[in-house]
């Protein structure tokens, strides 16, 4: 690919399947993450479980390239869960070593695995047995208590992953203190003393792609992983249009509010109502405040919708809305 790399991270709940599609449409990042997926659960649920799981393992062309990201401190499930990938015809396979839910941790996955770098190398191992010659990448944090990059990066690098994300925090600040970059400039060196061949990306707290080419500029990193500035933004990654929500123009809030009825509709389609069972729309509703904010109404407009319980009635309040702008 094409350096520097912007893409689009992995988050629960958030960059599901009919996120994606919006995303893809309107503004589409070099390569896209799933959800991080259950890699356990892929290997030892009963039939319902499973297919459940694989809902959140659904995707379209036009998302490609596309990376599923698995968690599991299991090395023989990591390998089932890559093969089942490479099956399903993604174009890449992640290991999530940084989530610091606790109950992935609990099972000695997530951010975890930096106290245990013998087991995170043996999971790489076992990626990339199941993957074959689908890249396996690894997403991680700059430290668990403290940043103790120099510990176990090295050992990281040394079963060649063909990238590592650096989310510029220690799993203990979660997300409340600012990114610290100029750890993901270390990440860089370290790489670089290794000659390892491995992309390092950034993440934490960029903005827009203007902020990611600055960090990429002082870090020297490959690329940059964006998160939350993807909220209630779907152009964010378009390079010919506006990458912020703030214009309350007519047409730009028309546009707007046409997106957010159009991913609601996706949610239903995609993710309410599968055979197997699928998510609350109260997961939906998560995105109704990034979508509906800036604008004169936006409060009333918002409280209305947080009432709703399907994309139908979303859609309705919006044209009622929009028939008085």
């Amino acid at each position: 690919m094409k350096k520097p790399i912007f893409a689009l991270a992995p988050m629960s709940d958030v960059t599901d399947a009919a996120f994606r599609r919006i995303i893809a449409k309107y503004g589409k990042p070099d390569v896209m993450w799933t959800e991080f997926v259950s890699a356990d659960g892929l290997a030892l649920a009963p039939k319902e479980g499973k297919e459940k799981l694989l809902m959140n393992l659904q995707y379209t062309e036009a998302e490609r390239p596309i990376v599923a990201q698995f968690f599991t401190s299991n090395p023989e499930r990591m390998e089932f869960a890559a093969r089942l990938a490479k099956k399903l015809g993604f174009d890449g396979i992640d290991i999530n070593m940084g989530c610091p839910d606790r109950s992935v941790e609990k099972q000695g996955a997530g951010a975890s695995l930096m106290k245990n770098v013998e087991l995170a190398c043996e999971l790489v191992k076992a990626a990339k047995r199941g993957a074959g010659d689908i890249p396996i990448s690894v997403k991680t944090r700059i430290g668990y208590s403290k940043p103790e990059l120099e510990k176990w990066l090295p050992e990281i690098l040394k079963e060649e992953p063909a990238v590592v994300t650096v989310h510029a925090r220690t799993r203990k600040e979660m997300s409340k203190v600012p990114a610290r970059w100029e750890f993901v400039k270390r990440a860089v060196e370290i790489r670089n003393e290794m000659k390892s061949k491995t992309l390092i990306l950034g993440n934490g707290d960029v903005k827009n792609l203007n902020n990611a080419m600055d960090k990429v500029k002082e870090t020297g990193c490959d690329g940059v992983m964006l998160g939350r500035a993807i909220f209630g933004n779907p152009w964010l990654f378009n390079r010919g249009k506006r990458s912020d929500l703030g214009n309350s123009k007519r047409s730009d809030l028309e546009e707007r509010l046409r997106v957010l009825v159009e991913h609601t509709k996706l949610f239903d389609k995609l993710l309410s109502n599968p055979p197997a069972g699928g998510k609350n729309f109260s997961i939906m509703k998560k995105h109704f405040k990034a979508y509906v904010s800036g604008f004169d109404g936006a409060r009333e407009l918002r409280t209305e919708l947080m009432e709703t319980n399907n994309s139908q009635e979303v859609e309705k309040i919006v044209d009622k809305f929009l028939a008085k702008v």
